[in-house]
């Protein structure tokens, strides 16, 4: 049996000409696109901004500066069946290389291997059908100027 417990993420909103950058997912249980922005959990000892730079170098191996918290979401979710309760901080930050914005997709690597391609998109992209998750992310994005 599973313990349920509470996970720690940190999210990186990277935004660009009023896109930003998101990995495309699929939920089996709903048949549901997903869409989230890169990142992942927060390991013991290690504060959410370093998350963000680890887990980007470890996925796109791109560096990043300016990072900048936005604000801090708490989701409770069902994904693939199994309930789900993460705190999430969510950060603004810019890559390094200007010329990741001229690319229309990243290719990137999730830390078990799994390949994933990163694209940018701009909010007419997220709808109930396609969300943009987790919830209230699309909101808090309009608030601080990063999306239409």
């Amino acid at each position: 049996m599973t313990e349920s417990r509470i996970r720690a993420l940190a999210l990186c909103v990277f935004h660009h000409n009023g896109k930003i950058l998101v990995n495309q997912f699929h939920d089996p249980d709903q048949q549901q696109m997903l869409f989230r922005p890169l990142g992942g959990g927060i390991d013991f000892g290690e504060h959410s901004a370093q998350a963000i730079v680890r887990e980007v170098q470890e996925e796109l191996g791109l560096s990043i500066n300016h990072l900048s918290l936005i604000g801090t979401l708490e989701s409770l979710f069902v994904y693939d069946g199994k309930p789900g309760h993460e705190i999430v901080q969510v950060y603004d930050a810019r890559f390094e290389d200007p010329s990741v914005y001229q690319r229309t997709h990243l290719d990137a690597q999730e830390s078990d291997g799994a390949r994933f391609i990163a694209c940018w998109h701009d909010s007419s992209r997220f709808t109930a059908q396609t969300p943009l998750v987790p919830a209230g992310l699309g909101e808090m994005l309009k608030q601080a100027g990063l999306l239409d």
